[in-house]
């Protein structure tokens, strides 16, 4: 049994703290052992002044640590959830995900009593993701969604500064960064629905690190880790990346889990969203049917569409 834990993740408040929080229920878990954490700096945090969708999507934020990982440099990264990719690199794997945390967005106004449905004509509303600025557009055609990029503090400070009349982010990172103060409204999921993985930590490892899967097995939730695995199964299947807008939440109520997913144009006008249910056990096969009935109800023309005018924009 090792006594020491290389805890690899970004250096983003929100990062440590996740990394932090991870370390504090292992050591908890374990008596004697001890985890250190190894900040690690990714191109996504580099390169701030570009969308995603133009500088090669989320994997922009782990790539680095999974470097160090395969390296041997850590032991173990430390990932939110959303911003892992469909496919893990070979020899990878997910040891552990813990409880998730909300998954909904929030909305955040200089006037912290400000819903959406109060702002004026024309709001200026900052956010990095494609997802929510469709979903924004299709609700009210009349805001002006800008893109706005950074870590939570970085976005609140341009709101304050008058860059944005509102912006929106998850709620899950402003209530593990004790903002909820901040918080205008919290966005339901018939307005606005969650990234996939959105309010979970995902654990990564090696693939033959099987002593360490072990300590890290009691803090695996396998409610968070059946929903979040028919989202990924869903975000697979529907070959989706920061291009596309793509949304997809699962629920347990009981033996029955409840996946919701969306796809949607660039500018809102086409919004497709579809709900299936099944049995926990069933996850992936249900992320996997939901993404193919959404494809034949029209996703497949919008991810075309989309796909082809990157494609020119290269």
């Amino acid at each position: 049994m090792r006594d020491a834990v290389r805890i690899g993740t970004r250096r983003s408040p929100l990062a440590v703290w996740q990394a932090e929080h991870v370390k504090g229920l292992l050591e908890k878990q374990h008596s004697g052992l001890s985890c250190t954490l190894v900040r690690i700096v990714t191109q996504g945090d580099k390169i701030l002044d570009r969308p995603l969708a133009e500088v090669g999507g989320k994997g922009l934020f782990v790539k680095e640590i999974e470097t160090a990982l395969h390296r041997g440099e850590i032991d173990l990264a430390v990932h939110s959830m959303k911003d892992l990719p469909a496919e893990l690199p070979a020899g990878l794997r997910l040891a552990a995900i813990p409880p998730r945390e909300d998954p909904r967005d929030a909305l955040i106004c200089k006037l912290p009593s400000t819903n959406l449905v109060d702002l004026p004509a024309g709001t200026r509303i900052g956010t990095s993701s494609l997802r929510r600025a469709a979903q924004l557009r299709s609700y009210r055609k009349d805001f002006v969604v800008e893109p706005s990029r950074g870590n939570v503090e970085t976005r609140i400070r341009r709101l304050e500064e008058g860059r944005f009349d509102a912006i929106v982010l998850a709620s899950a990172g402003l209530k593990r960064l004790g903002l909820t103060n901040r918080i205008s409204q919290v966005l339901g999921t018939e307005l606005c629905l969650p990234a996939i993985g959105q309010g979970a930590l995902a654990i990564e490892i090696r693939e033959a690190d099987s002593n360490l899967a072990q300590l890290l097995q009691p803090l695996n939730d396998p409610v968070t880790a059946a929903c979040t695995a028919a989202e990924r199964a869903f975000l697979a299947e529907m070959e989706g990346s920061c291009q596309i807008p793509i949304a997809a939440l699962a629920e347990l109520a009981g033996p029955t889990l409840v996946i919701t997913g969306l796809i949607a144009n660039l500018d809102g006008s086409v919004c497709i969203r579809r709900s299936a249910e099944g049995l926990e056990q069933d996850a992936v096969a249900l992320g996997r049917l939901l993404a193919l009935e959404i494809r034949a109800a029209g996703g497949q023309q919008i991810l075309a569409e989309i796909l082809r005018e990157a494609s020119r924009g290269r």
